[in-house]
Order: C-alpha cells, then structure tokens, then sequence
C-alpha cells in the first residue's frame, strides 16, 4: 500500500510563495490529477514529493514513511518528465534497465523487468533502436518504461504530453491510463490541459497560486466549482459570467433578471452558466446578438454581446442553423446556474 500524504506543505523562493500549506491525501491506487496554469505550483508540488525541491516546512508521508529527509532515489518514486531524458547513445532496451544496473539489480532481474515493460508497452520491435530514430510517442513510451521497471510505489508525470501533437497526445493519454489501472500504482499526474485533467483522473486538485481551491472527481469540479477561479478554469471554452447583484431572491444585471431562489441579497454577484447550457428559446431571458460562429463539425460554438454588453458564448449541434448579425434569444435551465460572491469568489449556491 502507498497512499501519498502532504500535510502543511509550503516551499518559499525567498518572498516568493510557491506552494502554501498544502494539505492532500491521495489513496493507493489513485490517478491524481494537479491542474492548473503556469507558475501555480502544481510541478514545484510535484518535485517536492519526488524529493527533487526542498521543502520549506511541512511533511511529506508516501506509504506510513516521512520521507522529508529521504534522497529521490529512496523514495520508491518514479517520475516521467515533459522532455523524455532519455540517454541518445544507449538503445531503448539499455535506457530502460539502466537505473537498474546503476542501482546494482542481479542481471537477471533486469532482463525480466525489461520484458515485462517493453511488453506492457509495446516496444518490441523498437528495442535496438536509438532515441534518434523514435517517434515523439515512443520516446514517450520509452520513458514510461523506465518508470515501470522500477517496480515504483507512486507514479510521477509531469506534463508529460506537453511536446507531442494534439494526435498523439490522445494515443498516450490512453496508455498512460491504461498502464496505472493494470498495475495499480499511485499516480499523481501534472498538467495545465484540463482535457488531459479530466480524462484521466479519479480526482482532480485544482491549484491557483500555490493553493489547492477544489479537490474532487471531474464531474464534481466541473459542475460544482466551488470559486469563480475553478469555474473559469475547468471546462472548454470557459464559462459565461455576468456581474450583477442578488437582491430579494433575482439576480439583476441591467435588463436581465433570473432567479436565484435561497441565496441572501448581495451587490456584488456574480452569474455563471456553461456555453453547452444555454438554449436557443424564442422566451429567453438573454437576448444575443451573433458576431463569430466556429464551426468546429459536430459542434458549433456561437459568440457574441448580450443586451447588457457582456460577452458569451453559446455551443451548438454543428446543424443548427444561425447566421452572424443575427439576433437570437437564449434560456438557461435554473439548475444550471452557478452564482458567486464578487468579493471572495467563493461560490454562492
């Protein structure tokens, strides 16, 4: 068993504050997910777990073991990084025993793990080949497999799809998920794509300056962000938002009134709906005035300014017949609304 736990975790760069009081328990044999943009702390997180960063203060647990102190290479770890590391003048099958023969494993053993690995994923034919003459994918698959022979009581990815191309990304993405169900291995997995977040993880910790803001399954965090940051930050593209306030159970914002049942008045609200929730209703409440259409295929998405001037965006069956410049009214089913507090981003409803 090796559940991973973080517990008042905090590294400062002088002033700088790059993870803060992180507290995260991860169960064994769950795929983790730290998403987020850039520079919000989630790779810092990453290498402090893996041991490669000094932490400021707080504890890090992989299985029962406080592995604060502990070297990288006696953390039972294994990471899979964005640029593969891969050596250019050794095969594929002498990268991957490597870290084994360094570590002195009996020759025999690393044979066995080496097949094993090359047959999870597939290498066989690419064994003798260098770096050099690999696919962006293999490269990728290769260091995967340098991970796995480790026998690793926790998996590491950071940003592992970043370099390959929006086709293979899809194909490793796959495998990647595919290879921790079948060994049934902690994983935490690093990225700024949130498709990738909410593919493959059991759980997603959702991250903004150096804070986790949400922890929860895909479906939970995105449609129950629980800040204004989350919300704007899961789901493609982002989430309309209109700025208002609550006043005798309606949210108001100019010409436009919903209904925001149980919430308490506040002045500054506000009003989030998803572009797949709105509806084209000739008695809608949002009239909007079309000015791009992106079709994208199967879907279409609709943009343009509402009566109060602000932005949305609409997604449609790629069928759905409407034209820029034309004018067209909008609803959006009352459970589909997310309110928030403009002060603190924390969620209202």
């Amino acid at each position: 068993m090796a559940n991973v736990e973080l517990k008042n975790l905090t590294k400062k760069y002088g002033d700088v504050v790059a993870v803060q009081n992180m507290d995260l328990s991860i169960p064994h044999n769950e795929f983790l997910v730290l998403v987020g943009p850039s520079g919000c702390g989630k790779s810092t997180t990453l290498r402090m777990i893996a041991g490669l960063e000094e932490i400021t203060s707080g504890e890090i647990y992989i299985g029962d073991q406080l592995v604060n102190e502990k070297d990288p290479k006696d953390r039972n770890v294994s990471m899979v990084f964005q640029n593969y590391a891969l050596y250019p003048h050794m095969t594929v099958k002498e990268n991957l025993g490597f870290s084994l023969r360094i570590a002195k494993v009996d020759k025999k053993e690393i044979e066995q793990r080496v097949k094993e690995a090359v047959q999870i994923l597939g290498l066989d034919e690419l064994q003798k080949r260098k770096p050099s003459q690999l696919s962006g994918g293999q490269r990728q698959r290769v260091a995967m497999g340098r991970a796995i022979v480790r026998n690793p009581k926790v998996f590491l990815f950071d940003e592992p799809l970043s370099n390959l191309d929006a086709k293979l990304r899809g194909q490793v993405r796959i495998e990647i998920k595919k290879l921790q169900r079948s060994m049934n291995v902690t994983s935490v997995f690093v990225t700024h794509d949130q498709v990738e977040a909410m593919t493959l993880g059991d759980r997603l910790a959702v991250i903004n300056n150096g804070i986790i803001e949400q922890i929860g399954t895909p479906i939970e965090v995105y449609e129950t962000p629980k800040t204004l940051f989350v919300a704007e930050f899961i789901g493609t593209p982002k989430m309309n938002f209109i700025n208002g306030k609550i006043k005798n159970q309606k949210f108001v914002a100019g010409k436009t009134e919903v209904s925001s049942n149980h919430l308490p008045d506040n002045d500054k609200a506000i009003l989030g709906f998803r572009p797949e929730d709105l509806i084209v209703d000739n008695n809608g409440k949002f009239l909007l005035n079309v000015e791009i259409i992106e079709k994208l295929g199967a879907d279409s998405l609709i943009y343009g300014t509402d009566q109060n001037q602000n932005l949305l965006c609409l997604r449609v069956n790629g069928n759905t017949k409407i034209n820029v410049n034309e004018k067209i009214n909008l609803s959006v089913s009352e459970d589909k609304y997310h309110f928030f507090d403009a002060t603190n981003n924390i969620r209202l409803n």
